[in-house]
């Protein structure tokens, strides 16, 4: 439960709850070990939210996913007749490291506001909380009943969402907030991540000859998965998310220079078009590089899908007629990044990505959102919510 200092008055703009979220870290550890209690995990903001939602006196509970890790789910029901919105935001952001700004200072300036998380995704967790507080307080009776559910794990393992389906929801149509600058997303690559490891036999570097140097044979491993990569980006591409690709992101091996080293692990990332499964891309990789026979593929540890657009149809115009309403157009685009709209979209329900800021603000070494996008975006979401057209 929320300490009682984490409460706050029953109305604040959006700006004001971006500033309180931006204040209260939710560093996500990105797998490493937090048992030291220097990396921040995302329970300070889950508190917080849980004061909001306290306060406002609306039905809300909490998901538990791994200890000390919990979605927080609130619900404002209008009537029985109503379809029913998901607005769905993760609580978590990425690490600060390098950052040339208070990371969570929340300063506003020159009509941005500044920290980590401003624009992935604390923006739109802000106008969301703001559309769901202004909407528990007026209940217009045309408007449609809302969940708004804050999930942790976005930007590592994705496991605050996959708890939310595992546990059900009936709804209409699902946004899942991602800096988008207000267009419609309603379609991108999924991911799949996978560890290779290569097996040597240690020994002292002055007689190698007495070892199996695993970092060699990591080499031959290397020159067949840029092999296979390559044969990837000449493949059919998907005509709006472009090719399938390949990349190594990590390597990591020996003990000390004077050791033949006896293990190296490389990490691989698989962008995944839709139609394709991670279990598919994780076993055609393997007998790409089966000739090494020392090297043994681990097992998958990430698997996002792609979010296939196919029916996305009833969620595009709902939201369309809202931007159009507000902006006098709207536009839909497909993204190379993964987001948490593919679970979703994969049990059935109608799921776009929407929200304030660019892309291109967010994970940077000053991030920053722009105030009236978020205000657009506000007037948008409102609009959604209070017109019964889905």
């Amino acid at each position: 439960m929320g300490s009682p200092g984490d409460s706050q008055r029953s109305t604040m703009s959006s700006i004001d709850i971006l500033r309180e979220l931006i204040r209260r870290p939710s560093v996500n550890p990105m797998g490493r070990d937090c048992t030291d209690g220097t990396i921040m995990l995302e329970h300070r903001v889950t508190g917080w939210l849980e004061g909001f939602f306290r306060d406002l006196g609306c039905p809300y509970e909490r998901q538990t996913t791994t200890p000390g890790r919990d979605n927080i789910v609130a619900t404002c029901h209008i009537s029985d007749d109503a379809p029913t919105i998901l607005f769905e935001v993760h609580q978590d952001t990425v690490p600060i490291d390098g950052m040339t700004i208070d990371p969570f200072g929340g300063e506003v300036r020159d009509g941005r506001v500044y920290g980590r998380g401003a624009c992935d995704v604390k923006g739109s967790m802000a106008v969301m909380l703001a559309v769901f507080e202004r909407l528990w307080q007026s209940k217009p009776p045309t408007a449609c009943n809302l969940i708004l559910a804050c999930t942790v794990d976005e930007e590592h393992t994705f496991l605050g969402v996959q708890e939310l389906m595992r546990r059900g929801m009936a709804v209409s149509m699902a946004v899942v907030a991602e800096p988008t600058t207000l267009k419609i997303v309603d379609a991108h690559k999924g991911v799949a991540r996978w560890k290779v490891n290569a097996v040597g036999l240690a020994c002292h570097s002055s007689r190698p000859e007495d070892g199996i140097n695993a970092i060699y044979a990591m080499g031959e491993v290397l020159r067949l998965t840029q092999r296979y990569a390559n044969g990837l980006a000449s493949r059919e591409p998907h005509p709006r998310l472009g090719a399938a690709t390949l990349s190594v992101g990590r390597i990591e091996g020996g003990v000390s220079v004077n050791t033949v080293p006896d293990s190296c692990t490389i990490e691989i990332d698989r962008r995944l078009l839709p139609g394709e499964s991670a279990e598919a891309a994780h076993a055609e990789y393997a007998a790409a590089i089966a000739s090494c026979g020392t090297v043994r593929c681990g097992p998958l540890w990430l698997d996002c899908p792609a979010l296939d657009p196919t029916h996305a149809g009833p969620a595009i115009a709902a939201l369309g007629r809202a931007i159009a309403a507000i902006r006098g157009s709207y536009e839909v685009i497909a993204v190379p990044f993964g987001t948490d709209a593919s679970t979703i979209s994969n049990r059935g329900i109608p799921t776009v990505v929407f929200g304030p800021g660019d892309i291109a603000q967010a994970h940077t070494k000053d991030e920053w959102i722009a105030v009236d996008q978020m205000v657009e975006a506000e007037a948008i979401l409102w609009e959604l919510v209070t017109t019964r057209e889905i």
